[in-house]
């Protein structure tokens, strides 16, 4: 017979989404805060990994850490909030770091491997896209 513990059951699997929404989203919003931060103060030095500028590369990655990872914690247009998400740690995963010992660059790869069951899955019921359904 098997443990109730070890069941799964939609609530658990909507739950464990919940968990993981929560978990990922605010840990990439930590690291969009610091960087709108930065800009609203004027600074707009950052690296220009991909060719499009500094100041454009900041203003990306404050939109995708910080207000995509807000979205991502509430589960609203989840999918879509996930897409800046994954491409910016393509870039730092494949660009950013691609010369770096995967030591340094795992947590990019974390993050992607995260973001993009997020992306296949989707929210699960604990999400505000769920009452638009």
């Amino acid at each position: 017979m098997k443990s109730p513990l070890l069941k799964s059951n939609v609530i658990s699997i909507d739950f464990g989404l919940l968990l993981l929404r929560l978990a990922a989203g605010g840990t990439i919003l930590s690291h969009g805060w610091p960087k709108l931060q930065k800009a609203l103060a004027g600074v707009t030095e950052f690296a220009n990994p991909i060719g499009i500028g500094p100041e454009l590369s900041l203003y990306l990655a404050i939109f995708a850490e910080f207000f995509c990872g807000i979205l991502i914690i509430i589960g609203f247009a989840h999918r879509l909030a996930l897409i800046p998400l994954i491409i910016t740690m393509l870039v730092a995963f494949f660009v950013v770091h691609a010369a770096d010992p995967f030591g340094t660059k795992e947590l990019a790869f974390l993050n992607l491997s995260i973001f993009v069951t997020l992306f296949f899955t989707g929210p699960g019921k604990y999400a505000i896209d769920r009452l638009f359904k």
